[in-house]
């Protein structure tokens, strides 16, 4: 098997998938992928299976909320090719009222808590998690701490003024 490049995955994925997968760029030589939430469990299931790639390693699923987007939240999975020492990511948008997306728990069953830290931080919802509760927050928590609604600073704070500091 010859050693994979990025563009072997590109073109391998693009011809299985075709729009349904895009390049997004390469930044350090790391490949990211931007996926669909309809296809993002083939594209998993067949990056694992593949003979020719087999990324078998589920290295990380989290998500990023870029709340000036339209589709304000993405889901990200980083994939690990251990025979090559490989890695890819994949980015699924999702949208902004009701981020869902299927669960990969079917794939790779530590999926499981990436899954649950994801929907504690960001309030994600994977369909068909065997167990989709808080994991670090309190049960009683009702807001999601990692999205971006919230001012970084109270604007009152009053050690935060210029006059302190000389002006």
């Amino acid at each position: 098997m010859d050693k994979l490049t990025n563009q072997y995955i590109i073109d391998n994925l693009q011809g299985r998938f075709g729009d349904a997968v895009d390049v997004i760029g390469e930044p350090h030589g790391l490949l990211t992928i931007r996926a669909t939430v309809d296809q993002i469990i083939d594209l998993l299931v067949y990056l694992k299976n593949e003979e020719s790639l087999r990324f078998n390693y589920l290295t990380d699923i989290t998500a990023v909320h870029y709340p000036n987007q339209e589709k304000s939240f993405a889901v990200v999975y980083h994939l690990h090719n251990l025979f090559q020492n490989f890695r890819i990511r994949i980015k699924v948008f999702l949208e902004t009222n009701n981020p869902t997306i299927p669960s990969a728990t079917a794939v790779w069953k530590g999926a499981n808590w990436m899954e649950r830290e994801t929907y504690d931080f960001y309030g994600i919802n994977f369909e068909g998690h065997p167990d989709l509760r808080r994991i670090l927050n309190m049960d009683e928590l009702d807001v999601f701490p990692m999205r971006k609604e919230y001012p970084l600073e109270d604007p009152n704070r009053v050690d935060k003024k210029d006059f302190y500091f000389g002006r």
